[in-house]
């Protein structure tokens, strides 16, 4: 590694000159810069491995040694319930691994295990995250992070397969564009996912990525949570947890949306979507500022969603996957503003299909119009149904298969990757 800190070094002494770089140009540099930083780095670094272990001389394909079998990475505590019953069964099967994790205060540093079948780091979070990342050597690195090679987060050519594990039953084109372009293999919630992933890789060109339906894990663990519980008194209290980004609700609608509702008889808890307190500070802290005389209204931060959503009684929300963790879990009636979605920056938007998505929020959910905004007490007196149950049992089994099995499942999916690599290149799932 002193190859890769002198050219850090290097970065960070230039970094520091006196100048002005917007935010936009200094994260293209950073890619720039670390992309260039890693490709050197492991360059020398297979040399001097070549030189000193006479691979040089060896027959083309050799199978080098990697560091890590298999590593397991967390942008925070916020993914606990995503990884937790993958864990839990790697080491039932004492199958080692890696868990990094960019939360401080990650229950998965905490997590008992033997030192030689689980090593746990926090390994800091933005920038600090990607130096170890990018520069990682694995057999396979599974991540929930979006936007592999896009961004700062590089593939390492040290990691021979990267796996994203879904953490939402949801369409995967409604995320940003080329979301999972150059990742090699999906582990999915549900069958009706591949789809979307398939148009978009022979719209593109790019190597088709083997895809795993392994369920939901983070559903799971909410599912059996649910179950204990204590029973609950039916009142008037509302979740309002949108997604992030100008389509969403907060930002589209603000408060001609939320005054009406603060305004109503109904206790509001607000729960921003986690991107939101990243890159939507101005509009949140705004909204709570309006909001502060309204005694009925509380917001809601926790890392965890299962607590807020089991005291509504009704979810008002959008495209967001939180609608599915209500309505599959709790089977109560969710509500969604009516808007023309923009595609263009999600990778929905390369493909001619409603996203799938849409169409199910339209089979279980209660549509809100702009319009009837100032009645929306009375649109919430209303909401529910029997005939909307039935579309919310139709759909989980669509989309959230398995249930109970997604840690099982993961791990088969994870060691049949395994498999893979050591017998060499395979055709995808």
């Amino acid at each position: 590694m002193k190859i890769a800190y002198v050219f850090f070094f290097l970065f960070l002494c230039t970094a520091s000159l006196p100048a002005y770089i917007d935010p936009g140009t200094g994260s293209m540099l950073f890619s720039l810069l670390t992309g260039l930083t890693v490709t050197i780095f492991f360059f020398f670094r297979n040399l001097i491995i070549r030189l000193k272990s006479g691979a040089l001389f060896r027959k083309k394909g050799a199978v080098s040694r990697r560091r890590h079998s298999l590593v397991l990475y967390s942008e925070g505590k916020q993914y606990w319930n995503v990884f937790k019953p993958v864990l839990e069964e790697l080491l039932r099967r004492e199958i080692p691994a890696v868990y990094y994790t960019s939360g401080e205060d990650d229950p998965g540093l905490a997590f008992p295990a033997p030192p030689e079948l689980l090593e746990k780091a926090h390994i800091g979070k933005g920038n600090a995250a990607y130096r170890t990342l990018n520069f990682l050597e694995a057999d396979i690195c599974l991540m929930t992070t979006p936007s592999l090679d896009v961004f700062q987060l590089k593939r390492s050519p040290g990691v021979s397969c990267y796996a994203h594990l879904v953490h939402a039953p949801s369409d995967m084109t409604l995320y940003r564009l080329f979301a999972f372009d150059y990742y090699d293999a999906l582990f999915l919630s549900g069958e009706y996912q591949k789809s979307g992933i398939r148009k978009l890789e022979a719209l593109r060109g790019t190597k088709q990525k083997k895809l795993f339906v392994t369920g939901c894990t983070y559903l799971d663990v909410l599912a059996e949570r649910a179950e204990k519980l204590p029973p609950r008194k039916a009142g008037k209290t509302v979740l309002v947890a949108p997604s992030w980004g100008s389509n969403a609700l907060l930002k589209r609608f603000g408060m001609r949306l939320l005054r009406p509702l603060a305004q109503s008889s109904w206790r509001v808890i607000i729960r921003p979507h986690p991107q939101s307190l990243l890159v939507e500070t101005d509009t949140i802290t705004t909204l709570k500022e309006q909001l502060a005389p309204f005694r009925n209204v509380s917001w809601n931060y926790d890392s965890d969603n299962l607590e807020a959503l089991a005291q509504a009684d009704i979810l008002l929300s959008d495209f967001s996957g939180i609608v599915f963790d209500f309505a599959f879990l709790f089977e109560r009636p969710v509500l969604y503003p009516r808007f023309d979605f923009d595609r263009r920056p999600y990778d929905a938007g390369d493909i001619e299909e409603e996203p799938w998505t849409f169409r199910a929020l339209r089979e279980f959910g209660v549509p809100l119009e702009e319009r009837s905004f100032a009645e929306i007490e009375t649109v919430l007196e209303g909401a529910g149904g029997t005939e909307r149950r039935e579309a919310v049992r139709k759909l989980r089994a669509e989309a959230y298969q398995y249930p109970g099995e997604a840690g099982k499942r993961t791990a088969d999916a994870l060691e049949a990757l395994q498999a893979d690599l050591r017998a060499g290149p395979q055709t995808s799932v």
